[in-house]
């Protein structure tokens, strides 16, 4: 697998059956040649421009599933509909 066939994927965390967003990018260990995480963008406001929060950033130890049109994670960072980002930060939705 590589990382043109993970891109532009929807995310489903099968911990609550939400929608996370689309696969924007990937962290890559470039000596291990492995891939570390997947990115998701964080919602835009006004006109695209102005990000709302920090970007999701899933580790790949908790993608459980890659299908032809989902990626499906476990992704226990989500507690009551806030959602831990890269940073350490929280959004609520």
């Amino acid at each position: 697998m590589n990382t043109y066939d993970i891109r532009n994927k929807e995310v489903i965390n099968i911990y609550d059956g939400r929608s996370l967003g689309f696969v924007e990018d990937v962290e890559l260990n470039l000596e291990k040649g492995t891939i570390e995480a997947i990115i998701i963008p964080a919602e835009r406001g006004f006109m695209g421009f102005f990000p709302k929060g920090e970007d999701l950033v899933i580790r790949w130890k908790d993608i459980k599933r890659i299908g032809d049109d989902v990626i499906l994670v476990d992704f226990s960072g989500v507690r009551d509909g806030q959602y831990l980002y890269g940073d350490g930060n929280e959004r609520y939705e």
